[in-house]
């Protein structure tokens, strides 16, 4: 690993599944390849997450979101 390089290039290079930074990206990247916008899937989901019944999670999915 070059240390010389920014902190930022190794956290996007890097990260993992269970990192904040990974599972936006990955959310991000799914809501692409289902055909929608990934900024206004996200926005949209992290403001009904608190609110949403824990038993139809699945529903917040990519593939079986509506935008509420």
């Amino acid at each position: 690993m070059n240390y010389a390089e920014p902190i930022t290039c190794r956290l996007w290079r890097f990260e993992g599944e269970t990192r904040p930074l990974g599972i936006v990206r990955r959310s991000a990247w799914s809501a692409r390849l289902n055909g929608l916008d990934p900024w206004a899937y996200l926005r949209d989901v992290l403001s009904r997450i608190h609110s949403h019944p824990s038993h139809r999670l699945d529903e917040l999915l990519p593939h079986r979101w509506r935008s509420g």
